[in-house]
């Protein structure tokens, strides 16, 4: 795709999933991705396979500092930054009577503060040269009320309301960044290996299992997006099994 070829694009949470699966596919597509995440055995093997197009840095989104890092290893590796993949995430599910208070905070961190820091590591870059795409993912459960998932139902209804606000600013400011939010559904990936084990885990593993789709129809509306003209903004995508209610 011509809008897709030559662009850099960070990518976080890049080590497995829909990070993983996005990286490979705008790579075949002739983009250039800049990858995060914690494991670098992953990110180095990803690197390998994809080949000179693709730069990694063992980086964690809740660190605002790697996320500086990020960006700057993108612009000394490829000169520039298109485009910003917001994705990494977790999911440690739970009533809120429970209190693992430590989860709901690990969340915050990565979920909503993982967003930001992404954020303010490419907007200086963005606003100086008036373009860009932000492009971050969100959940299903970003758009409901989710009982026994209420802080990561809050956090991805945050990014909503954030990305929203922050896609009017940019009209307003006349910056052209655009903004995509993504909207999974039960999409088979590592996000449920950060769910303590319970009955309710298991219930919620079968149903991955049996009507789960690839990380790769994620990758596709991430692809869709980027390669959009630079007149045009998709800026939100439900993306689920056909048969989740």
């Amino acid at each position: 795709m011509d809008n897709v070829k030559d662009k850099v694009v960070i990518i976080t949470g890049a080590s497995s999933g829909i990070g993983e699966e996005t990286a490979r596919m705008l790579a075949k597509n002739g983009a250039k991705v800049v990858l995060s995440a914690r494991r670098e055995d992953r990110l180095k093997a990803l690197c390998d396979e994809i080949g000179e197009n693709a730069v990694y840095l063992r980086s964690d989104v809740s660190n605002p500092d790697d996320m500086k890092a990020l960006a700057a290893l993108a612009k000394e590796k490829f000169g520039k930054i298109d485009v910003l993949f917001a994705n990494a995430g977790i999911m440690p599910a739970g009533n809120m009577s429970e209190l693992k208070v430590n989860d709901w905070i690990s969340m915050v961190n990565i979920n909503i503060n993982g967003v930001l820091y992404a954020m303010a590591a490419v907007l200086p870059e963005f606003n100086a040269q008036k373009s860009g795409h932000i492009i971050v993912t969100s959940s299903v459960a970003g758009t409901k009320s989710v009982p026994g998932n209420a802080v990561y139902s809050g956090t991805k209804h945050f990014v909503r309301a954030m990305i929203d606000s922050f896609r009017t600013e940019s009209v307003m400011e006349g910056t052209n960044i655009r903004t995509t939010l993504i909207y999974p559904g039960a999409i088979k990936t590592e996000l449920l290996n950060t769910v303590a084990p319970s009955e309710t885990k298991s219930m919620v593993e079968e149903f991955y299992k049996n009507i789960g789709i690839e990380p790769d129809a994620i990758a596709n509306a991430v692809l869709y997006a980027v390669s959009q003209p630079e007149n045009i903004d998709v800026s939100d995508m439900v993306v689920r099994p056909a048969r989740e209610n």
